[in-house]
């Protein structure tokens, strides 16, 4: 049964999915590309979760080509173009590519031979239906500074001057909220429109462009924006995709306050443990006692991390808070998150450490800036 809350972006619904990349190639690197792409469709075919793809070239504009991928599900592919094995595996194709645009899709209906369009799941007896949006994307960027620079580089990301909001006609810079947990920094957008338009918008100004000059030397991985291969490695590992998104039908409370919440997993289980987030958070919507009234649970690898707007402090409801109300699911977050790094030692049933995971999980705001009517 669908939940009341609007939810406007999930990749647990069990659908297919189809992923299209569309390319714009260098005049010459026709056969350089056909060879790369060859090295990168062997290896794709082995990782768990993919089911086909397709190469195909533009009938109008030979330097214009397109390959499309199946999926069993949004999960594995996320694992799969999240992963260092995948940031080797695409580089031969960087020197051969003028521009690139990523899109996913889940598969809702299909036709078939003869047949009329039909529902499509993972099981015949789970229908997949519509998400229901706001026409906002959200995507997030984690990197790590050096220890000990943690105050500089708070300091810098939150001084520097909000670039326009209106990127043109059809997109929007609507909110962007940064927070850092120890040396780790998170930023997230929200934009209305055409996600990929707006950061390079954001990208190209001049003061964004500062600021990243400006916290180069600090950061724990080397990079160079002038070096468009170097930006794009960059750039690909922190990526911090957004994998549910949900809201609340209630009616939108006046004093909602804006926090990040960081769950490191153990070992491979970080998308286990979005998965438990997001459950709970899709629960949430549903209880008009819960002060969570929308919250995005962001994954790659094993960090998580989960944006959630709330009425009052954390710390007047922390199980509510934290994702865990629900019998059994304080013991269920146990078995997935790193105990260890969060400084929790012994069950998490216990107030005691549930107040103190609340508390080291509670990121520290550097800056939240909404673009104005």
């Amino acid at each position: 049964m669908a939940p009341s809350g609007r939810i406007s972006q999930s990749v647990f619904d069990g659908s297919r999915l189809r992923v299209i990349l569309l390319l714009d190639l260098y005049e010459g690197a026709q056969q350089q590309f056909l060879d790369a792409y060859e090295l990168m469709r062997k290896q794709v075919a082995s990782v768990p979760g993919h089911i086909s793809d397709q190469l195909c070239q533009s009938i109008e504009n030979p330097s214009q080509w397109l390959i499309t991928s199946e999926w069993e599900s949004a999960p594995p592919f996320l694992a799969w173009v999240n992963s260092e094995e995948h940031v080797e595996t695409v580089k031969p194709m960087h020197s051969c590519v003028r521009d690139t645009r990523s899109m996913r899709y889940s598969i809702l209906r299909e036709t078939s031979p003869g047949q009329p369009a039909s529902r499509t799941a993972a099981s015949a007896d789970v229908p997949v239906e519509p998400r229901v949006g706001d026409g906002v994307a959200r995507h997030a960027l984690t990197f790590t500074v050096k220890p000990g620079s943690e105050s500089k580089v708070a300091e810098l990301l939150a001084g520097y001057e909000s670039p326009q909001a209106q990127v043109d006609e059809g997109t929007r810079l609507r909110r962007t909220s940064l927070f850092m947990h120890g040396n780790r920094v998170v930023r997230a957008v929200e934009v209305e429109g055409d996600l990929l338009v707006a950061l390079r918008h954001v990208a190209r100004q001049p003061q964004v462009r500062a600021v990243e000059e400006a916290i180069n030397p600090y950061l724990e991985q080397d990079r160079d924006l002038t070096d468009p291969e170097s930006a794009r490695v960059f750039f690909t590992r922190a990526a911090l995709p957004a994998v549910q998104h949900v809201v609340s039908d209630r009616p939108v409370p006046a004093d909602l306050r804006r926090h990040a919440l960081y769950y490191p997993a153990k070992e491979g289980q970080g998308m286990a443990l979005a998965r438990l987030l997001s459950r709970q958070d899709r629960a949430a919507a549903d209880d008009p006692d819960n002060p969570v009234h929308s919250s995005t649970v962001f994954q790659r690898d094993d960090i998580v991390v989960r944006l959630v707007d709330v009425t009052g402090d954390l710390d007047l409801d922390p199980v509510a808070s934290l994702g865990l109300k629900g019998p059994g699911k304080a013991a269920e977050l146990e078995r997935l998150l790193d105990g260890a790094a969060v400084g929790v030692e012994g069950s998490l049933e216990t107030e005691r450490n549930i107040n103190r995971l609340l508390s080291h999980a509670d990121m520290l705001p550097v800056t939240d800036r909404s673009a104005h009517s």
